[in-house]
């Protein structure tokens, strides 16, 4: 079984699920690929554990502190290149950033392959389930392009503001510009 609940941030409601004792999905409101990665439905839960420590961590994570990933026992579901994707982003220091090439070379060494493809890494980036935690906001274009996120462009521009970030090297990319 599958639970639900939802916590009330300053980036609007943010869906939480959990397979009872795990955190398996985080997802902001209107996020693409909402819960794409849960094939049963969910019961609504506001009592585990898990969804207790979280909505901490996340109550901390706002007010500007920097909690450790490692605090929360998350489980995101999906196949193997995207959990070396996934944790390649866990290692992501707050308040830093890191290209698409950057992971993908990251990839390519973890795999044992000569490359790996920008592009396949954006689509494991785009896919993960437990945002903000899992920190692909952190994830950005060649040259500072701010290309991609699921929960929208100016929530990952809100999220790197509050890490502290100095935005003036960063730009919103036009449509259709690459990564």
């Amino acid at each position: 079984m599958k639970y639900s609940t939802t916590y009330s941030s300053p980036l609007g409601l943010i869906t939480m699920a959990s397979d009872g004792e795990n955190l398996i999905g985080l997802w902001l409101e209107g996020q693409k690929y909402f819960a794409n990665n849960i094939e049963e439905s969910m019961v609504e839960n506001n009592d585990l554990n898990i969804f207790i420590a979280t909505k901490q961590w996340l109550n901390r994570y706002f007010s500007g502190k920097k909690p450790e990933i490692s605090e929360l026992s998350l489980a995101p579901i999906g196949g193997e290149f995207r959990k070396i994707v996934w944790e390649i982003l866990c290692q992501i220091p707050y308040g830093e950033t890191i290209t698409y090439g950057e992971v993908a070379k990251k990839v390519a060494v973890k795999m044992n392959k000569k490359s790996m493809s920008s592009q396949a890494v954006g689509g494991a980036v785009g896919h993960n389930p437990i945002s903000i935690i899992i920190p692909c906001h952190r994830v950005v274009g060649a040259n500072g392009n701010l290309t991609g996120y699921a929960g929208g462009i100016d929530k990952k521009i809100k999220l790197l503001e509050l890490e502290g970030l100095e935005m003036s090297k960063f730009f919103v990319p036009k449509k259709g510009t690459a990564l």
